[in-house]
């Protein structure tokens, strides 16, 4: 996947300048997600099969 430039945030950004969050991308096989506070040194790179189980893992309370 190339550097996309169609990303956004999150509706949970919250007030202000929403600068709090994770911002994703998407293209029609892969969805990417960086840090919208510090964007430029690493951006995550999921199949768009596995997004949505990536984001059910975050949500799920951690396992020791």
């Amino acid at each position: 996947m190339t550097t996309p430039d169609n990303w956004r945030k999150s509706s949970y950004s919250g007030g202000g300048d929403g600068n709090n969050c994770v911002e994703i991308a998407t293209s029609p096989t892969h969805v990417a997600v960086r840090d919208s506070k510090d964007p430029a040194p690493a951006i995550l790179t999921v199949p768009v099969e596995a997004f949505a189980p990536f984001l059910d893992a975050l949500k799920s309370p951690a396992r020791c």
